[in-house]
């Protein structure tokens, strides 16, 4: 349990809640200047295990000081997200950062024609990422290029969906359940199971709950560990 300042330099693990919109920067650099500011270390180290889109919201680890060793060690662990499918429509984003550009007949979906084809995702899959992505593309990010609309592709990859749960089925949209591996776009497994469907489909909605072990309930927000390190600060100085 972190008891003063100075734990964050020898290394603290800390879960937080990433807000709508925020990017997975913005988390970390709002992160770093509240203990600067409240805690007076200039240099601290804060690097996060694995990013969040800014339209998705949910769980994020931040690691500081000397424990910023251990980011890829969190950064393999698998990760469960509760996704919200749309079918009869697409975006070129695949998600809600860029306008619908496709229809697609719908009708024929049914929730048990839902669960046979999640069923049908189990396993290894080859997932290509999506255009929209931060992966590199002769030195640029890929949606650099896919804002510009110059064409370019990207490589499939490997990536394994372990558990896969439909939470609820509305005619338009699923909610589902997702524990799978690292480096998996869950904008993309929007897009394939749209297709798997005989349809068109994107993401309404991203909600990380869980990295490993670490759940989204035991993380804080911004202003609660704000609120915390007021409490600490004050905790010391009744000591000095």
């Amino acid at each position: 349990m972190l008891k003063r300042c100075s734990d964050f330099e020898d290394g603290e693990v800390l879960l937080f809640q990433k807000p709508l919109y925020w990017t997975s920067f913005d988390l970390v650099n709002k992160v770093k200047l509240a203990i600067r500011h409240h805690c007076g270390l200039k240099k601290l180290k804060v690097g996060h295990a694995g990013t969040l889109d800014p339209l998705a919201t949910g769980l994020m680890i931040l690691c500081t000081g000397k424990a910023t060793r251990r980011v890829e060690e969190f950064r393999d662990l698998d990760k469960e997200y509760i996704a919200v499918v749309r079918f009869g429509q697409t975006t070129p984003s695949f998600d809600l950062e860029s306008e619908v550009d496709a229809e697609y007949p719908s009708g024929h979906i049914t929730e048990e024609l839902v669960r046979e084809k999640l069923r049908g995702f189990l396993g290894e899959q080859d997932q290509e990422p999506p255009l929209f992505s931060a992966k590199f593309v002769d030195g640029k990010r890929a949606y650099e290029l896919a804002r510009k609309k110059i064409k370019h592709r990207l490589d499939s990859v490997k990536v394994v969906f372990r558990e896969l749960e439909l939470l609820e089925y509305s005619g338009v949209d699923a909610t589902v359940r997702i524990v799978c591996s690292k480096g998996t776009y869950i904008r993309a497994f929007a897009r394939d199971l749209g297709q798997a469907l005989g349809s068109g489909g994107h993401l309404r909605s991203l909600v990380r709950s869980a990295i490993g072990d670490f759940r989204f309930e035991k993380a804080l927000s911004v202003e609660e560990f704000k609120f915390f390190l007021e409490n600490l600060k004050h905790s010391e100085n009744s000591f000095v």
